[in-house]
C-alpha cells in the first residue's frame, strides 16, 4: 500500500512510500483512504519532532473494506474519520465510534476536510454555551478551523467579527457568516465587548482580545500560531473600563482533551449533513495528490493559502 511516512534524509521531509498493508485488528473498521487533510499541528510535529519512518496524520475519508457486522458499517460504505495517528495511509484500521458515514452529495475531499477543525470549532463554540444573539469573536478567522468556526457562530445566530490581516478576504468572509470583518487588533478595540472569542493566533493577539471580553464571557485558545508568549493587562481582564464586570475566562482548548468526554461521532455526522445541505462550506483552499505532501505541507505552515489542504490518492 501507499503510506506517508517521515523521511529524516536528505533532509526531514514528508514522503509517499510503499509498505506493507497492515494486518486485520478485532473490531475495528478497514478503511481504503482516498482522501486526506492537513493540519498545522500535526505537520509541524511531523516535520519537526515524530519519529522518521512513522506514519502521521489525523483526518481521512473513504471506502469501508470491511467491518464486523456489530459496528453498523459494510463494505463498500464510504466514510470519514480521524485516528490519534496514522490516517495517511491507504489501508487503515480504524474505532467504530472514530468513524461516521458520508451522506449522499458529499465529496470525500470535503469530508476528509472537516474531522479535525470542524469538530475543534464546534466543540470550542459550545464552551460559549448558546449562541443565538451573542456576540462571537473569530480570530485566525481565514485558517480551517477559523473558517468553520465563522459559519457555525453565523447559523447558531450569533453576531460574528472575523479578524483577519488581508482585506481580500472580507467577501469571502461576510458570505460565510461574518457580521464584520475587522483587519487589526486596534480595530477590534473600538468594538463592543464580545461573549466568546475562539482564538487561533495567541501572542499578542490573545492579548489583545483578553481585555475584550465582556461580562461572563469566555476566550477559548484553540491555537498560538501567532506566538507562544501573551502579555496582558489582568485589571482590563477582570473589570470594564468605569466599572466592574469580572466572570471572564480563559479556556485552553486542545481536543484530544475534549474527546475524552465528547463523542466524536455525532459531532461529525452534524457537520457532514451540513455540508450535505450546503449549509457549511469546508472551504478547500489546497488541493494535491498525495505524491506533493511535503510540497503542500510547507506551503500550508507558510501560510500560504486560506483554508483547508486536501490531498487525495
Amino acid at each position: 500500500m501507499y503510506a506517508v511516512t517521515i523521511a529524516a534524509q536528505p533532509h526531514r521531509s514528508l514522503a509517499l512510500s510503499e509498505l506493507p498493508e497492515p494486518a486485520p485488528i478485532p473490531g475495528f473498521v478497514r478503511v481504503h483512504v482516498g482522501a486526506i487533510s492537513l493540519n498545522h499541528g500535526e505537520v509541524h510535529s511531523a516535520l519537526h519532532d515524530d519519529e522518521p519512518g512513522s506514519i502521521p496524520g489525523h483526518d481521512f475519508a473513504g471506502t469501508v473494506v470491511s467491518a464486523p457486522p456489530e459496528t453498523g458499517f459494510s463494505a463498500g460504505q464510504r466514510v470519514a474519520g480521524l485516528l490519534p495517528s496514522g490516517a495517511w495511509a491507504e489501508i487503515i484500521h480504524v474505532p467504530p465510534f472514530m468513524l461516521q458515514a458520508i451522506p449522499d452529495g458529499v465529496s470525500l475531499e470535503h469530508a476528509a476536510a472537516l474531522p479535525i477543525a470542524g469538530m475543534s470549532a464546534r466543540v470550542a463554540l459550545d464552551k460559549g454555551g448558546e449562541l443565538k444573539g451573542k456576540r462571537v469573536l473569530v480570530t485566525g478567522a481565514t485558517g480551517g478551523v477559523g473558517l468553520m468556526a465563522v459559519q457555525l457562530a453565523a447559523l447558531d445566530g450569533a453576531h460574528v467579527t472575523a479578524l483577519v490581516r488581508n482585506a481580500a478576504h472580507k467577501a469571502l468572509l461576510t458570505r460565510l457568516g461574518a457580521s464584520h470583518v475587522a483587519l487589526s487588533s486596534e480595530e477590534v478595540a473600538t468594538l463592543a465587548r464580545f461573549d466568546v472569542v475562539i482564538d487561533n493566533v495567541g501572542g499578542d493577539v490573545l492579548g489583545h482580545v483578553l481585555m475584550r471580553l465582556a461580562s461572563g464571557g469566555v476566550c477559548v485558545l484553540v491555537g498560538n500560531a501567532g506566538g507562544d508568549v501573551t502579555r496582558f493587562d489582568a485589571t482590563r481582564f477582570r473589570l470594564a473600563d468605569g466599572g466592574t464586570f469580572g466572570g471572564t475566562t480563559l479556556y485552553g482548548f486542545f481536543l484530544g482533551h475534549e474527546l475524552q468526554t465528547v463523542m466524536p461521532g455525532p459531532v461529525l455526522t452534524n457537520l457532514l449533513h451540513l455540508v450535505a445541505e450546503g449549509r457549511l462550506d469546508p472551504v478547500i483552499g489546497a488541493q494535491a495528490p498525495w505524491s506533493e505532501i511535503d510540497t503542500v505541507a510547507r506551503r500550508l505552515l507558510a501560510r500560504d493559502f486560506i483554508g483547508k489542504s486536501v490531498l487525495t490518492l
